[in-house]
């Protein structure tokens, strides 16, 4: 069992000048059992007690090659001594950008940034100046990033929705201005019905209308099939644009993200985390008819969205993926390890739905499948957190929220799933 003295100290230091103690709200797990990390390699990490655990947070999805990964440490040390920010356009980053395009089915054009949060910000003032609208359209549960704009009905208890014919926006943040809910449409994910009656309504009014492909903070719940498909119909139809939220899934679920993955053309899509294995660096693009606004009475920057260490990072990323078995590597174990957990809760007479990819999943205990945030709101959390406890104490760490996804990375082992499924029938078994 883990000792973790070491982090509750840190912690106390840490609330004198950090509030929660930490510098992402989603990082504070409680008190006396929030983490706090010294060193990460490949699939294991360890916090500052020296407790070892097998990582399956993966920083929230950007480690996909696994921590301190050599050959993108090395590129980035090889770059960043000729300098790391000049606001100036350097060669390396149009590398990055041509790869994107390659890699990428529907993206023409690339502009960089720094953070999902910024390329879900910059992509929503894009569609609005192309389209001339303002409305945009996204659904429950869905998290597109800190941004004004879409911070709505993402967190919130599910009752504060209201009914699902006519859903409520509620801002997921004291400080978000209420006026700007009048330019947010929100629809719980996977309505058909609900969707198609909405885009009636207001479609002339709708600048786009933003989605993720799975809902990558609500239980990785999937797209009913078709439902993708119909957005991309709709938008078309009544002149609105697609905006696909590949921050979670994009270089993750495939070279080419969702886009590839379903067979699908957005008009936009956004890019991070797993873009730079970790290094800041984030992206939008799209059709170029659409990107090509930009910089034509159109605003978009930032002194760091080409910062070296981020470009180098996604440099060397993108080129590890291009040459190794990245995601049949990733998409064999985690494949194994979401068969695995199903037969321990089938074996135990635990209902749960596998929600997800192999490459980022999760379970909802209490349910056989999920459409929706509202659905997901039934499901049994606590349990999932005792379980979750559990596992950390005995070195297998899953995140301390059961709406986030467990996320894979290439330096996963065969002996890290076993480990975890041993652990896992262990906890099912003794933690009711």
């Amino acid at each position: 069992m883990k000792n973790f003295e070491k982090n509750a100290e840190v912690q106390q230091r840490a609330r004198k000048v950090l509030p929660l103690g930490v510098n992402s709200n989603f990082r504070y797990w409680g008190e006396g059992i929030t983490p706090y990390v010294k060193k990460a390699k490949g699939s294991h990490l360890w916090d500052v007690g020296g407790n070892e655990y097998i990582d399956y947070r993966m920083a929230f999805g950007p480690i996909i090659l696994g921590h301190a990964f050599d050959q993108v440490d090395e590129k980035v040390i090889e770059e960043v001594k000729n300098g790391v920010l000049f606001a100036m356009t350097g060669e390396l980053e149009l590398d990055v950008a041509e790869m994107i395009v390659d890699m990428c089915p529907a993206v023409e054009m690339v502009r960089m940034a720094c953070s999902g949060t910024e390329a879900t910000m910059h992509a929503v003032r894009v569609a609005r100046a192309f389209t001339g609208r303002e409305l945009i359209l996204k659904f429950e549960g869905n998290y597109h990033g800190f941004q004004d704009y879409t911070l709505w009905s993402t967190y919130a208890p599910v009752e504060a929705y209201g009914n699902r014919r006519n859903p409520i926006p509620v801002p997921a943040s004291s400080g978000i201005p209420r006026v700007l809910g009048e330019k947010i449409i929100t629809l719980p994910f996977n309505d058909f019905e609900g969707f198609e009656r909405m885009m009636r309504s207001y479609g002339d009014q709708i600048a786009a209308v933003i989605t993720e492909p799975c809902q990558g903070n609500c239980a990785a719940i999937l797209p009913e099939p078709g439902f993708l498909e119909l957005i991309r119909q709709k938008t078309t139809e009544y002149g609105a644009l697609m905006i696909l939220d590949e921050v979670k899934t994009g270089f993750r679920i495939g070279k080419g993200g969702a886009q590839e993955y379903y067979n699908l053309k957005p008009d936009l899509a956004t890019y991070a985390k797993a873009l730079g294995n970790g290094y800041p660096v984030a992206a939008f693009g799209g059709k170029k008819e659409v990107m090509s606004i930009i910089g034509h009475g159109v605003s978009q920057g930032g002194t760091y969205t080409n910062n070296k260490p981020g470009i180098a990072g996604a440099w060397a990323t993108l080129k590890v993926m291009q040459k190794e078995p990245v995601f049949e590597t990733i998409n064999q174990r985690g494949t194994r390890l979401m068969n695995g957990l199903k037969e321990i809760f089938d074996e135990n007479g635990i209902q749960a739905a596998m929600n997800g990819y192999p490459a980022m999943f999760t379970f909802s205990i209490g349910a056989d499948k999920l459409t929706c945030q509202r659905e997901w709101a039934h499901t049994d959390k606590e349990l999932y957190l005792r379980w979750a406890e559990a596992a950390i104490d005995r070195g297998v760490m899953p995140d301390y929220d059961p709406r986030e996804p467990w996320f894979m990375c290439y330096s996963h082992t065969d002996a890290d799933i076993d480990k975890t499924l041993e652990v896992y029938a262990e906890v099912v078994k003794t933690v009711k």
